[in-house]
């Protein structure tokens, strides 16, 4: 297989988080008061498969999956899709950082997974969800900057909660570097 292909594996795992990032988005989002706008725990999922399989899980996970939410209300919402792929390809870098892969999310790790989540999502819905919202859109600026920074701090607090757990809970499967002991 050549350099620029995806694995096997990467392949599934876009699969099965566009997937689980559809039925959370389209199923489980909570009402909140800006319109237009909801509560979602979609993205510590994607949270947890950015920093598992890297960044490109992490977009095109965030990026299909979002399209099928939009498809399924209707008509594709662009400037969030792509926010949620930016949200996506940020958190997957951070797999360089948080290794829950070698079986530790101790304290080091939780702080830099929240660090990259703020980070990720400060910059998807502060920044590119507004502005493509007005570029690509015309909508209103004060609008899509409320409706923006509401959707970075519901999404900041679900992903600190849900996907600290959910990666805490996965690093716990995982056995750490030098674990295992020969028997004499």
């Amino acid at each position: 297989m050549g350099k620029n292909q995806l694995s096997i594996k990467s392949i599934v795992a876009i699969g099965i988080g566009a997937a689980l990032f559809f039925v959370l988005g389209r199923f489980v989002a909570i009402p909140s008061p800006i319109p237009n706008t909801t509560i979602n725990i979609q993205y510590a999922i994607l949270g947890l498969f950015g920093v598992i399989f890297g960044p490109v899980v992490g977009v095109l996970a965030g990026l299909i999956g979002h399209i099928l939410i939009d498809l399924s209300w209707g008509s594709p919402w662009w400037s969030w899709i792509i926010a949620s792929a930016v949200y996506g390809l940020i958190i997957g870098f951070s797999s360089k950082y948080v290794k829950v892969e070698e079986g530790s999310f101790g304290k080091k790790e939780i702080i830099g997974f929240n660090v990259c989540q703020i980070i990720g999502h400060a910059a998807a819905w502060i920044v590119v969800a507004p502005v493509l919202d007005i570029l690509i859109y015309s909508e209103p600026v004060n609008k899509v900057f409320a409706q923006g920074a509401f959707a970075a701090i519901s999404n900041i607090v679900s992903t600190a909660i849900v996907g600290t757990i959910l990666l805490a809970a996965y690093a716990k499967t995982r056995t750490g570097a030098g674990s295992l002991k020969k028997e004499d």
